[in-house]
């Protein structure tokens, strides 16, 4: 346990930080997952639009330190060929 107060609040900032930073990243994975299911589902133009409101969201995930930048550039390249295979 913590025997000095700053240490004290570091705990408690450190466990706030955690929480936003945990709901932040299921946000974005939610996201991905929102796509993924509009390509299995061959419906291209609902799946783009999916991918449009996805990118800044993986984009902001990168800019808050949530997601490197080139796991990032990888899911959204990878997301962006599957929906350009679709017909």
């Amino acid at each position: 346990m913590a025997d000095h107060k700053s240490s004290k609040k570091r705990i408690i900032r450190n466990n706030k930080r955690n929480e936003i930073n945990t709901n932040r990243i299921s946000r974005i994975r939610t996201f991905i997952k929102k796509v993924e299911n509009l390509i299995g589902g061959e419906s291209k133009d609902k799946a783009q639009e999916a991918f449009k409101i996805a990118m800044p969201e993986l984009q902001k995930g990168v800019s808050k330190g949530l997601i490197h930048k080139n796991t990032a550039a990888r899911k959204l390249s990878r997301l962006s060929k599957k929906i350009k295979s679709l017909k």
